[in-house]
């Protein structure tokens, strides 16, 4: 169920669109948050590294997402920019060794927060006009967690903010 789309060579089951709906859907069917747990998993972090990771990230994220060893979540929302992502205020500097990209900025009600491995993070690189997107593990130096979030429902799932606070990327 964690790597319904992904390609055989990632370990993945190399499924149609078809395939993995009807997967979330009955995933759904015994707990919908758990279904929303695998679609999160799946959609936003697992698709965007396949869609736009090169070969070599492919390479180590995939086979580690499809077999459920790592745990995906997808870090885009901020206070203050709900619906308008690009208005976020995280931001990502290049160091002066030109190894790394330092990330500081908060996100929030990030799913699967609580257990994820690798995060797909949205920032501002210096003062771009438009977001750029890194993958982040979590044992990186610089996160940290909020308490989880105590919700109305999906309360199966896990949601947490994260702060970045010069979290340092690998530019590959």
């Amino acid at each position: 169920a964690l790597g319904v789309l992904v390609p055989e060579q990632y370990g993945g089951a190399g499924l149609g669109y078809y395939e993995y709906m009807t997967t979330i859907i009955e995933v759904a069917k015994i707990c919908g948050s758990i279904g929303l747990s695998v679609a999160a998993h799946n959609s936003l972090c697992t698709g965007h590294i396949l869609q736009f990771g090169n070969d070599e990230q492919k390479k180590k994220y995939l086979p580690k997402l499809t077999t459920g060893n790592w745990k995906a979540a997808y870090c885009l929302t901020e206070p203050g920019s709900g619906s308008d992502a690009n208005s976020g205020k995280t931001k990502a500097v290049l160091s002066p060794d030109g190894k790394h990209y330092v990330i500081n900025g908060q996100k929030m009600w990030i799913t699967n927060a609580g257990f994820a491995d690798v995060f797909v993070v949205f920032a501002k690189i210096d003062n771009d006009e438009n977001l750029s997107a890194f993958i982040v593990e979590r044992s990186f130096p610089g996160i940290s967690f909020n308490p989880e979030e105590h919700k109305m429902g999906i309360k199966g799932s896990s949601t947490r903010q994260i702060f970045f606070s010069d979290c340092k990327v690998p530019v590959e």
